[in-house]
């Protein structure tokens, strides 16, 4: 059963979409429908579908910048629209396939198929995920695990300098000069990482121990071996001393 959510503004729209689905085929059911962008994207934070149908003319938001906007883009998306012009845009913007309304019958059992096969291979990813996650869980001694870019790393605590925060995202510092961009908050990565060999020095920076050079206590400052001067907090540098 494919669990299919729409979004689309024109009550009219969603209701008739709604019924195409629903009576196309016994495999898709409608979990829920919004003609609010923004309830629709607080409803998909916690209840990720099978598929997302998308309208792109929204008065509050488009389509596209409701795409942005989805911090969980795991489900497959299908553009419906009534102009043509946006074909190329759609699929730039990682949806699977563009439906013209009124939808035609045989583009929705195109679009059902891509459905399919694109959760198909989510779920075999996912399963190989779990797999390599676990193995390494297993494994001594134990690599960090960090998920980015649509793949997984497995790290040395020795490859990593240091992370920053940035917000809802984080940046890993390597040894190599890599930079690693995370869709996480610092204390997210804080958890990540092993408590005997890093340390959060200050609300924006957790640190490799063994990368620190130096310490400069007037400055309030550690040099890590790659030359990077990471500040010390006052509310740390108690426990940092302890650490160290």
């Amino acid at each position: 059963m494919i669990n299919a959510v729409i979004v689309d503004d024109e009550i009219k729209a969603l209701q008739s979409l709604s019924w195409e689905l629903t009576n196309f085929s016994d495999e898709i059911n409608v979990n829920a429908s919004f003609t609010d962008p923004y309830e629709a994207i607080h409803y998909l934070e916690n209840n990720p579908p099978d598929c997302l149908f998308l309208d792109i003319e929204m008065p509050k938001m488009d389509g596209f910048q409701f795409i942005q906007k989805l911090k969980n883009k795991n489900f497959p998306v299908v553009i419906t629209t009534a102009y043509n012009q946006y074909a190329i845009k759609a699929l730039k913007n990682e949806a699977i396939d563009y439906l013209l309304k009124p939808i035609d019958t045989d583009d929705l059992k195109d679009t059902i198929v891509k459905i399919k096969k694109f959760n198909k291979r989510n779920y075999t990813a996912e399963k190989l995920e779990d797999i390599l996650v676990n193995f390494n869980a297993n494994t001594s001694p134990k690599k960090i695990t960090f998920n980015t870019d649509g793949k997984l790393l497995f790290l040395d605590s020795e490859e990593i300098l240091y992370a920053e925060s940035d917000g809802n995202y984080s940046t890993i510092y390597l040894s190599d000069g890599q930079k690693l961009v995370l869709t996480k908050k610092l204390k997210e990565v804080n958890d990540l990482l092993p408590k005997d060999s890093f340390f959060r020095i200050h609300n924006s920076y957790i640190i490799n121990l063994q990368k620190i050079k130096e310490f400069l206590k007037t400055d309030g400052y550690v040099v890590l071996t790659s030359n990077h001067k990471i500040p010390v907090s006052r509310q740390k540098k108690s426990d940092f001393l302890d650490m160290i």
